[in-house]
Order: C-alpha cells, then sequence, then structure tokens
C-alpha cells in the first residue's frame, strides 16, 4: 500500500514538473519587418499580460523578449501601426507588418488598425511620396493613394497650387466638392508641409470615416500625419537634392512674317484695310531692318532655357521611454528662368523662391500616467518676381507679336508703340521694372494632454487639445518705371523705306526704384478639444466610447471672413472576438454663418465590419491571410451657404433686407428726405436647413498569398438640400428677386479598386500595384426653370456638363450659306463654324446648345500603375497615372482664338485655318475680331482631356548593410537620379492637358541626390 502511495505522489510530482516547464517564458526573438521587407526600427514589443514596454527592435528590425509559449505580443510603430501575434518558441519569429497592421487615423483619440476598422480609407506612406523632390506634399500625391484625385497646377513655383476631389465632384457648385485638408487631424493648408516630415496621408471616403469632423466632412478629408520620435532610438538623416528644370510644351507663335500675311488675311476675311503692305511684309522676311520690322521671340528672349531648384533636409528622430523626438529643417531655393536677371547694379528680376521649414514633434511621458504631445511648424517664406508683380505670360508673352517693336530701339529705348504699349515689353518688363518681392511667415502650433484616469474608472481617460495658427504675408514693392518708343516707316521709295522721315513714338517715363511695403494678407485660426474616453474588455467583448467637444474659430482678413464652429460627438465602437466590429458616431455641429434656426445639425453614422479571414473556416487558408468585408451608412450635414453667380457668399439669405430702386417703394417722401426711394430685395429663405450628404458605402480589404493586397469599394451618396437659386420655380410675374432654397439633389456613384503585390527571392524583391476609379454623377433636382427643348435641359445631367454647339463642318462659300440652315449669332462667312440644328426649329441661335463632352473640373476615372524592383541595392521605380472622361474647351487666347484685340497667333492655329483650299481644316478662317459665332463653346474648341503621364521614374543605389558596418559613424548611403513628368500622353499635344491656358507652362525635371543616414 506504501508503495502505491509513492508511486502515485511521484506520478503527480512528475506532471506537476512538466506542467511547470510548460509554463515557464522562454526567450523569443524575431525579426519586424514592414510591407516591403524592410526593417521596422524602434517598433515596441508588449506582452499581452502587461502593458510595460518588454523590447524595442533595433535598427534590423529584430528583437528579444521573453514569454510564454502561445502567449501573444503587441507589435506597436511610431506610426501608431500595430499587430498582435502569438508567440511561438523554439524558432526565430519573423512578424510582417501588412496591410491589416496598418494604422488608420481619422482624429479619435484611439487609434485602429485596419484590421478593426469599419470606415473606407486608403493609406500610403512618407517613403512612397517622396519620389518627387517636391515643394509640399500636395504635389506628391498624384496617383499615389486610392480614391484621392490630385490635378497638377500651373504659375510660378511659389503660386501653383493643386486641386483635389475625393470621389468626384458631389454636389452643384464647383468650389464647394473640396475635400476637407488636415494636417495631424486639424484643418490646415498642406502647402506648407514638406514631404520629408511626413508619415503617413490618409484619405478618408465614407461618412464612417468623416464623421468626427462635422459640417466639414460631407466631402471627404485628406489627412496629413507627420513623423514622430522612436523609443529608445536615434537617427540623424540628411538628404539633398539638385532638381534641373525645363518647360514642357511651351507655347510656339508665328514669326514676323508669318504674323504680318496672317494679320492681311484676317483683315481681308473681315473686309478691313490690310495693315501690312507687300513691302513690310517682306521686310519681315528678309529681317533687313530689324528695328523698323522685327522679328522677335519673345519667349526665347525672356526666358532661359532651364531654371533650377535645391532643396536641403537634415532630421533628428529618437528618444528613450519617456521622451520622444522628432525634428526637421528643411531649406528649398527655386531660381526661375528670366534670361537675364542681373541687368541691373544692386538687384535681382529672377523669379525666386526661398523657403524655409522647422519641425518639431515631441512626446514626453510627464508621469506613467500624464502624456504630452507638442507639435511646432514654424515656415518662413521669400518669393521676389519682376516689376510690380508683372505678368509675362498672359498679358506679353501670349499677346506681343513677334512684329509688334524691336527689344530696344538703336537709340537705346526699350520698345514699345500705340499698339502694343511698352509696358507690355515682356523683356523690359524682366529687366528694366525693378522687383517686388514678398515675405510670409507662419506658425503651426498645437499641444495634446493625455491623462489616464483609471484611478477613477478603469479604462477612463481623457485628453485636451490646444492649437493656434498664425499667418501672414508682407510685401515690398520696388517697382520703377521706364520710356519707351518706336520708330515707324511713313513712306517708301524704290522699295525701300525713307530712313530719313521716321516717325518717332515715345511713351513712358523713367523712375527711380520705388519703396514701399505692407501687411496684405492675414489668417488666424484657433482650436480647442476635449475628450473623455472609455475602454473595456469583457472576454471576447470589446467596447471603446469617446465623447469629444471641439472649437474652431477661423479669421482671414476681410470682411464676414471669421468663422466659429462647435463640435459635440459621441463615437462607440465594438468589437467581438477579434472579427465582428461595429460604429456608431453622433455629431450634433454649430456655425455662425448659419441662419439661426439651422445651427446646429445632427450628423449620424453606422458601420460595421466582419474579418472572415478569422473564422475557423479560413483560419489556416492556404492563400487567403486576411479578409475584411465593411459597411458604412451616415448623414453628413454642410454648414455652406448660398453663393451668388459671382461666386460671392451669401450672408443674409435668411433675413429680407432693403435696397435703393425706382420700383415698389415704401417710403412716403419718395425720396424727399434725401434718401433714395428703397423696395424689397431678394426674398429670404424661410425654412432654411443644411445641405445634407447622405453616404452609402460597402467594401472588402484583403491580402492574399502572403504579398497581394487588395482594396474594393462601391459607394453611392445622395446630396441633396443643396443651396440653389429658385428663380426658375416661379413665375417672373413674383416680381421680386426670387430665394435661395434647399432644393438641390444630386446623386453620385462609383467605385474604387487597388492592387499591390510584392515579393522577394533571394536578394531580389519586386513591387507592382495600382488604383483605378470610377466617379459618376447626375443632377437630379435644382430647380431649372423650363425650357423650350429638351436639348437645353440641364437636369438628369452630370455635375459641370458642358453645354456647346454641335460643329458641322465649314462654310465653304457664299452659295454654302445660302443654302444652310440661317445661323443667327452674327453674319457668317466662308470659313466659319456651321452648326448642327439640334432642336430642327429651321435655325440656329442658343437653343441649338445641348450636352458635349463631359466636365473641365475633374475627370471621371482617374487610375495609376507602379513598379519598383531592386538587386542588391540597385533598383528602380516608376509612376505612370491617368485620367479618362475629361473635357478641355480651347479657348487659351493668341493659341486657340488668335489676333483678337491685337493678340499674337500660335503656329499651331496658323498650320490648321480654313483657307479655300483647305475645307477640312481644324480651325475657322482667320479674323481680327471676336466672333459671336465662331468663338463660343462647340464641339470645335472641345478636345478629350484624358492623358497618361510618366509621373516619375528613378534609378538609385543603396549601400549594402555590409559595406555600410565598416563606417562606423554611417547607417545608410543612398545615390538617385530621378525623372519627373518626362513623358505625357494625350490628344491635345501642344499644351499639358492638366493645367493648359495662358499661363507659365509646367516643368519637367531630372533630379539628383543623395540620402544620408547616421
Amino acid at each position: 500500500m506504501v508503495k502505491k502511495i509513492i508511486f502515485i505522489l511521484a506520478i503527480l510530482i512528475c506532471t506537476g514538473i512538466t506542467s511547470y516547464a510548460q509554463n515557464t517564458p522562454s526567450k523569443i526573438t524575431g525579426q519586424v519587418t514592414d510591407h516591403l521587407g524592410r526593417p521596422v526600427y524602434g517598433a515596441i514589443i508588449t506582452s499581452g499580460n502587461s502593458s510595460g514596454i518588454r523590447s524595442i527592435t533595433d535598427k534590423d528590425g529584430k528583437f528579444e523578449i521573453t514569454a510564454f509559449e502561445s502567449e501573444k505580443i503587441r507589435i506597436s510603430t511610431s506610426d501608431n501601426s500595430h499587430q498582435i501575434v502569438e508567440v511561438k518558441a523554439g524558432q526565430p519569429m519573423t512578424i510582417v507588418l501588412g496591410l491589416s497592421s496598418r494604422a488608420v487615423n481619422i482624429g479619435y483619440d484611439e487609434t485602429q488598425s485596419l484590421t478593426e476598422s469599419t470606415s473606407s480609407v486608403s493609406i500610403t506612406y512618407g517613403d512612397e511620396l517622396n519620389k518627387r523632390a517636391a515643394r509640399d506634399i500636395g504635389s506628391s500625391l498624384y496617383g499615389n493613394v486610392l480614391g484621392l484625385t490630385a490635378l497638377q497646377g500651373a504659375g510660378n513655383y511659389a503660386d501653383y497650387t493643386n486641386r483635389f476631389y475625393v470621389r468626384g465632384l458631389q454636389t452643384l457648385t464647383g468650389s464647394g466638392n473640396s475635400p476637407l485638408i488636415l494636417v495631424d487631424g486639424i484643418e490646415r493648408d498642406l502647402g506648407y508641409v514638406t514631404p520629408d516630415e511626413v508619415e503617413s496621408v490618409t484619405v478618408l471616403k465614407d461618412a464612417a470615416a468623416v464623421a468626427i469632423y462635422g459640417y466639414k466632412g460631407a466631402n471627404g478629408a485628406v489627412n496629413i500625419v507627420t513623423k514622430r520620435g522612436k523609443y529608445n532610438t536615434r537617427e540623424v538623416k540628411f538628404s539633398y537634392d539638385f532638381s534641373y528644370n525645363t518647360m514642357s510644351r511651351k507655347p510656339e507663335f508665328v514669326d514676323a512674317y508669318t504674323y504680318a500675311n496672317a494679320m492681311n488675311e484676317a483683315l481681308a476675311n473681315d473686309k478691313r484695310e490690310l495693315r501690312y503692305s507687300d513691302a513690310e511684309t517682306e521686310a519681315f522676311r528678309t529681317g533687313r531692318y530689324p528695328n523698323l520690322y522685327p522679328n522677335v521671340n519673345w519667349l526665347d528672349e525672356t526666358f532661359k532655357d532651364a531654371g533650377h531648384t535645391q532643396t536641403y533636409n537634415i532630421s533628428f528622430r529618437g528618444g528613450g521611454t519617456s521622451f520622444r523626438y522628432f525634428t526637421l529643417l528643411n531649406l528649398q531655393n527655386d531660381n526661375g528662368y528670366i534670361k537675364n536677371p542681373t541687368e541691373n547694379e544692386g538687384y535681382s528680376t529672377q523669379n525666386k523662391y526661398s523657403k524655409a521649414n522647422v519641425r518639431t514633434n515631441l512626446d514626453i511621458d510627464l508621469t506613467p500616467t500624464t502624456k504630452l504631445k507638442l507639435n511646432l511648424l514654424g515656415t518662413l517664406q521669400e518669393m521676389s518676381r519682376p516689376g510690380n508683380s508683372a505678368e509675362l505670360w498672359g498679358d506679353m508673352i501670349y499677346v506681343v507679336p513677334s512684329a509688334a517693336f524691336p527689344i530696344k530701339t538703336e537709340d537705346g529705348l526699350w520698345g514699345g508703340n500705340s499698339t502694343w504699349n511698352g509696358t507690355v515689353n515682356p523683356v523690359a518688363q524682366s529687366q528694366a521694372s525693378g522687383y517686388s518681392k514678398s515675405h510670409k511667415r507662419s506658425l503651426f502650433a498645437d499641444m495634446t494632454l493625455q491623462q489616464d484616469l483609471s484611478v477613477f474608472l478603469p479604462g477612463l481617460s481623457g485628453s485636451f487639445k490646444l492649437a493656434y495658427d498664425n499667418i501672414a504675408t508682407y510685401w515690398e514693392d520696388h517697382y520703377r518705371q521706364f520710356t519707351y518708343g518706336s520708330y515707324t516707316v511713313t513712306e517708301w521709295a524704290n522699295g525701300k523705306p525713307n530712313l530719313e522721315n521716321l516717325s518717332k513714338y515715345t511713351g513712358g517715363t523713367d523712375t527711380g526704384l520705388a519703396s514701399s511695403s505692407s501687411l496684405t494678407a492675414w489668417t488666424r485660426v484657433a482650436n480647442a478639444a476635449g475628450t473623455l474616453n472609455y475602454t473595456k474588455s469583457i472576454d471576447n467583448h470589446r467596447i471603446y466610447s469617446q465623447l469629444k467637444w471641439d472649437y474652431e474659430y477661423r479669421n482671414i482678413e476681410g470682411v464676414d471672413n471669421t468663422w466659429y464652429r462647435h463640435n459635440v460627438s459621441l463615437y462607440n465602437h465594438y468589437g467581438y472576438k477579434e472579427r465582428y466590429f461595429a460604429d456608431l458616431t453622433l455629431v450634433a455641429s454649430a456655425a455662425n454663418k448659419l441662419a439661426p434656426s439651422s445651427r446646429w445639425g445632427l450628423s449620424p453614422t453606422l458601420s460595421g465590419a466582419w474579418v472572415v479571414s478569422q473564422e475557423d473556416f479560413l483560419r489556416n487558408s492556404a492563400f487567403i491571410d486576411f479578409l475584411k468585408l465593411r459597411a458604412s451608412f451616415g448623414i453628413i450635414n454642410r454648414d455652406n451657404i448660398p453663393v451668388d453667380s459671382d461666386g460671392n457668399p451669401v450672408e443674409s439669405y435668411w433675413e429680407q433686407r432693403y435696397v435703393g430702386g425706382s420700383q415698389y417703394l415704401f417710403d412716403t417722401g419718395y425720396g424727399s428726405d434725401g434718401l433714395s426711394p428703397r423696395r424689397f430685395g431678394r426674398l429670404p429663405t424661410l425654412f432654411p436647413t443644411h445641405e445634407k450628404a447622405i453616404k452609402y458605402n460597402v467594401g472588402i480589404d484583403a491580402t492574399l498569398w502572403k504579398g497581394l493586397n487588395l482594396t474594393l469599394d462601391g459607394y453611392f451618396q445622395k446630396r441633396k438640400d443643396i443651396w440653389v437659386e429658385s428663380s426658375g420655380k416661379y413665375s417672373s410675374a413674383l416680381g421680386f428677386g426670387a430665394p435661395y432654397e434647399n432644393g438641390g439633389i444630386v446623386n453620385s456613384w462609383g467605385i474604387e479598386t487597388g492592387i499591390d503585390y510584392f515579393k522577394k527571392v533571394g536578394d531580389f524583391s519586386f513591387n507592382i500595384g495600382g488604383n483605378f476609379t470610377l466617379n459618376k454623377n447626375k443632377i437630379v433636382e435644382q430647380y431649372e426653370e423650363a425650357r423650350l427643348y429638351d436639348n437645353l435641359v440641364r437636369t438628369n445631367k452630370s455635375v459641370g456638363q458642358i453645354f456647346g454647339l454641335v460643329a458641322d463642318g465649314y462654310f465653304k462659300d457664299q452659295t454654302d450659306i445660302n443654302n444652310s440652315v440661317p445661323h443667327l449669332f452674327s453674319e457668317v462667312r466662308p470659313g466659319d463654324i456651321k452648326y448642327k440644328d439640334i432642336n430642327s426649329d429651321g435655325k440656329i441661335d442658343a437653343n441649338d446648345v445641348t450636352a458635349i463632352g463631359y466636365n473641365t473640373l475633374t475627370p471621371e476615372i482617374y487610375y495609376s500603375l507602379k513598379l519598383n524592383a531592386e538587386w542588391k541595392g540597385l533598383g528602380f521605380n516608376v509612376l505612370f497615372q491617368g485620367v479618362d472622361n475629361y473635357s478641355a474647351i480651347l479657348n487659351t487666347k493668341s493659341v486657340y482664338w488668335p489676333l483678337i484685340n491685337n493678340t499674337n497667333i500660335s503656329q499651331h492655329y496658323y498650320d490648321n485655318r480654313w483657307i479655300p483650299n483647305n475645307q477640312n481644316a481644324k480651325y475657322p478662317a482667320l479674323s481680327s475680331q471676336s466672333s459671336n459665332n465662331n468663338f463660343r463653346d462647340n464641339t470645335v474648341w472641345l478636345e478629350d482631356r484624358s492623358f497618361l503621364k510618366l509621373r516619375h521614374i528613378e534609378l538609385y543605389y543603396d549601400v549594402p548593410k555590409s559595406f555600410m558596418r565598416k563606417i562606423s559613424f554611417m547607417e545608410n548611403a543612398k545615390l538617385y537620379v530621378r525623372g519627373i513628368d518626362l513623358l505625357c500622353f494625350d490628344n491635345i499635344k501642344i499644351a499639358d492637358p492638366e493645367s493648359y491656358g495662358a499661363t507659365n507652362p509646367l516643368n519637367k525635371s531630372i533630379i539628383t541626390g543623395l540620402s544620408l543616414t547616421f
């Protein structure tokens, strides 16, 4: 019996020892990489059983931690991405932070991973964007973020602005479709943010993603998240880029001889006296008398072939366990294309732009329960240009023909005459008119204090945020005037001009440099927010709730430019078994510019997600690593107010105003009291409400075969209660100006799909991906006036739909005119545009316009394709981006509508003009006068604006780690050459389809640079 007891005890002891051994923690090693296989430095590894920091990855992404078998550990990065994995002992772990771990930063205090997010968002990261050495982050977004339509702007380097749309056009006013732009969750101008300070860019698209922003989120949002420090790291990074810039598709105008013939041809067509005699046109051809009959290529004489830009960056990033920092100093310097800017002693007239950015982001753990985040961005910008902000392009290059006058006369006067004033002499303006300079300084500051309140209630925390922005622009005017003149031949003898009897013209006066300065613009913005957060986990259930109040004060120079906004929001997030998620958001918003009866509005949203890959039937799938289905619904209110036909806001839409006039008089003195008679103005809106965006969205996020990321979204939106001018709703017998009413309805819908695949085999890796969006819309209601014919109706067409006449060739001769349907716009002649009688009423007039093309604001289709490959540090990457279903109206002066009011003429137009022996010409016959028949929207001037651009191509060499280890003070070195916007495939050819008109051509650039990390 004793032996049996001893035997049983021995078994129990052994079992206990075995059990103890199985629960003894082991040393776990591993490596954390991103989705491209690159090591993640400074990631935090924490135990699922403890919130304390257990390990931090080194520069190779490696970590070591003591944990139990099957215990769950959390990996968190500086951009708030995180992933929870199960410990596997016995061999090193490889943890890839893929699609499902990406941080979704939409503005709540708690950043979610894509796994549990229920909203439609697209995310891209700074290293994927910083391939253009761009002036600002906005110029790096073309084709990089699914769902964001980013279009390039034109103008001087200092002035150009890009245009952005999220899911296309959604409301009736073109300017009312812009998305909300955020920097670290606060509405700010992304033009101040450089690519090197950006951690990620998140595009927020559906109702669930934008709900927290109240009135401002209906058109979607773009959130720029800046870089932050990392735990227990230290990194210094320096980069330098030199950009060699050339102008792409410069306008080409005819020479003086061709211009003289073209003008004479136009005057002959107009049955007017010719401007140039045969002898004079011959003088232009031979160039024998260049001071009297000049042939000046103003573009070549004003501008040089190339400019350059230099960009310097140095950043410091790192920290310890209680203090983290990121600091960036960015310097940019751009020298433009002015050909001879140093002709004056003591100053330059070059188009120049300089900017200095200093960014500092700090994270301070004041106590174990109190954390402080501080973000500071200061910028100084200086821009100078010739003269008093002279517009060399639209007012000069596109206007003054090569035959107008010489650059200078023989006696040293700048060229100018009575037809083309010397103040439009572009060379004179670029060299002799002094200079002007602007200084812009800005400060963006925000501070967030976070407090763990678990002492009062486990899971409770709070935060308070303050932000202040101040922007001011100062202007210096150092303009000077100059004299100008020219000589004119008064008589010819024996085929030669009489040089002894020339007529002299002079104008202008010589002055010294002006010296004045002023504050020309300023903006002040303040934001405050207070938040209470509560999180609770019970078994398989997790709840997160946030109650938030935020306030915005925005004051811009001018009258009626002060906004006050309030938001009170309640956000609730529920998760079950890490696979079922649901969100409910309620936001009450108020704005001071709304009518008193409608200042407050409630915006509710509901969304859900199902992580199918967590289900047992897919958990061990051979090819599905992550699969999530999601859907959302919500109503987002807007605080916009009506705008008049000129785009000016109507502040008094909700009250009756009285205006001066001679009808419907209300004062018995009939003006005898010294006051003008008064009458009703526009009738007030009696029951105003908010424009509402009713949004529906369904989507799929997936990772397949451990490298293929896929996103697919479909959406529908009904935008209702849009402000419209309601005169079309009432009879003209009303007698007063019709009120603005909330009567407009626009439906929009579309699809978005993105695909990204990464594969690494030995030393070779490649990444291929693409994005595609289709955005459609239809106007359902806009209180359109009654139309005589169906072809005139705008309702049921898309927003911005172009309406114009349909061309049917050109009139061949007078017989053709006599036998054609009468054209009533103006008297027509051979070579004028012939139109189709769309409404079959036997005449051509404004009732024959119909829908043509698409719109000129934004394309319906936007897509991109990228390819990256690398072998042993030698690599390349390329990005193509294109658009379709996009139209242009070609009405640029001189290029497409030439010679009117003594403007220039392009070689393209001259070569494609109608003449009797070119009946199938592209453009009408020449005329020196505007034509009501020809120069209006029609299919002659309509062009397909679709394009495919090579946005960037980069060749680089990343010095191998094995070699860098021999250099103790340096971690990484990269050399690269980049090409920016080198190719464009399109239908317009002679101008850039993305930004055409009488303005600066867009640039194409070759960039050489290096990046060093210490």
